[in-house]
């Protein structure tokens, strides 16, 4: 059994703009187009370490200590409560996320501006769908010898990393609050993003 300690996490993914008041501080790195020009669409593209930059420049500029949620923080948020498939229930519904049949105008073409959705019952925005979104934790097959306390599980195969949620360009099979994918710690892909989370 897994108990969450106590921790916030970004209402919506980190956006394009956001992302680019890192670049202009000369803390993040450029990155390649992310397909949209919506600066308030979440910003693609960015790769794990892309991420670590972002979230050390944030907690120097803040004073607070940001970093990425580690899988059980994000899968505890995405799941809000609930005990179904998704948070909204079991079926995909319509219109209820971003995705490769979701029913929504975005569907298969690119990332939806942040908030474009309904928020899940914590107050939370595009959990499901839009883009993958990167954990803190290290890969490892099964939650076996996973920390109890939801702290980032930081030892296994620490070349690749977690994302959770699924994305624009993935099947509605993928959308669901316990899919989990692992991808290389240096990829930046167009269906990849992320949001910050922090402790008390």
């Amino acid at each position: 059994m897994v108990e969450v300690g106590r921790f916030a996490l970004g209402r919506f993914e980190i956006t394009v703009d956001e992302w680019q008041v890192c670049v202009s501080a000369g803390a993040c790195s450029a990155l390649p187009d992310n397909g949209s020009n919506e600066g308030n669409a979440p910003v693609t593209h960015a790769s794990w370490d892309d991420a670590q930059q972002y979230v050390r420049w944030l907690s120097r500029r803040t004073g607070r200590p940001y970093r990425l949620p580690s899988e059980a923080e994000w899968e505890y948020a995405a799941r809000a409560g609930s005990t179904t498939i998704r948070s909204w229930g079991d079926g995909i519904g319509d219109g209820q996320a971003n995705c490769d049949g979701c029913g929504s105008p975005w569907d298969h073409r690119g990332p939806a501006p942040v908030g474009s959705f309904a928020a899940n019952d914590f107050g939370l925005y595009d959990m499901m769908g839009n883009v993958c979104e990167w954990t803190q934790d290290c890969w490892n097959d099964s939650y076996g010898f996973a920390p109890t306390d939801g702290s980032a599980w930081e030892t296994g195969d620490c070349y690749r990393r977690p994302v959770r949620g699924g994305s624009w360009n993935f099947r509605p099979a993928v959308m669901r609050s316990a899919a989990r994918l692992f991808t290389h710690a240096k990829v930046r892909h167009e269906g990849i993003g992320f949001r910050v989370a922090t402790s008390f």
